[in-house]
């Protein structure tokens, strides 16, 4: 007689071998987590798609329209008003007071604002970053020095001076312009990631970093940095449309960029003087400058939401 008891025995261990083991689910990082996130709200998505529309402008001016920018004909296209029979073409937007393409330079203008957006919040970002992580990392007299030199620049309005800043210069260009707003707006930077790493130099893997013997700089780049740097990317974004708004005011004021670079700034300020005759020669570089810089706005605000856990 087969004994049974074996078999009664072997097919549930049978059974239990054929069930594939459960794996478990990979632990994502703060930033797969945020662009996870980020992906899901339209906000962004309608912000990162004007905003790389922006660039494509900007770096091919080109294929978006074939008309120089600088040529005029006062002759025939004397403040002559838009003609929307023609999508993308030189009279879509209509003609400036010199005669010139306002369409044409629109598009060329955004070359200008884009460059000194990204150079300026690029600029800020790195100085700000690293004088911040020092003072935040270090303390004691460090941070009081840094502390100060922030606090006196930080009294310095932005806009004003820039304005000092720029009158000290013959030519002004576009790197001009980006100097001046690095000298003065890294203040801000500073201040959010001295904050962070204060924060953060306190947790537990820090410790137990220096109590394995990790030198300074292994700690303030492998540990430290990546851990504080995501306020300074939300503050970034959104100050990347501040700075670019601050381009064309100076450029409006006659202190920014010149011609013959174009500037959004620059056809704003002279189409003041059309206003009540020609009040689209003003309301397109405007509006893309408004469109600009809400774009960034925008990004910046579903950026910060998506790195921020208490937001969610």
């Amino acid at each position: 007689m087969p004994d049974l008891t074996d078999t009664k025995t072997e097919i549930p261990a049978q059974r239990a071998a054929e069930v594939p083991e459960a794996k478990p689910e990979k632990a994502r990082s703060l930033g797969l987590d945020a662009w996870h996130d980020l992906r899901r709200r339209p906000i962004f998505v309608i912000s990162a798609l004007l905003i790389v529309l922006l660039i494509v402008i900007a770096i091919a001016p080109g294929l978006f329209t074939s008309v120089d920018p600088r040529a005029g004909d006062l002759r025939t296209h004397f403040l002559t008003k838009p003609n929307y029979g023609h999508l993308f073409q030189p009279d879509w937007f209509g003609y400036d007071g010199q005669g010139r393409s306002i369409y044409a330079r629109v598009i060329y203008g955004a070359r200008a604002s884009v460059v000194v957006g990204i150079c300026v919040t690029a600029g800020v970002t790195v100085l700000g970053g690293i004088t911040g992580m020092i003072a935040g990392y270090f303390g004691g007299w460090v941070d009081t020095i840094v502390s100060r030199v922030t606090d006196i620049f930080f009294g310095i309005p932005l806009l004003l001076g820039a304005l000092v800043v720029l009158n000290a210069f013959t030519s002004r260009t576009i790197w001009s312009v980006v100097f001046a707003l690095v000298a003065l707006g890294w203040t801000q930077m500073t201040r959010v990631m001295r904050g962070s790493v204060i924060t953060v130099k306190q947790a537990d893997y820090v410790t137990a970093a220096k109590a394995l013997g990790a030198g300074t700089t292994r700690i303030m780049v492998k540990h430290i940095l990546p851990n504080a740097i995501a306020p300074v990317i939300v503050v970034a974004t959104i100050a990347l449309g501040g700075y670019i708004a601050t381009e064309a005011t100076l450029s409006f004021l006659g202190i920014g960029l010149q011609d013959p670079t174009i500037s959004w700034g620059i056809d704003i300020n002279s189409a003041q003087k059309v206003i009540r005759t020609a009040p689209f020669a003003l309301f397109f570089p405007a509006g893309m400058l408004s469109i600009t810089v809400l774009a960034f706005i925008m990004l910046g605000d579903a950026v910060r939401d998506a790195l921020d856990p208490k937001l969610r």
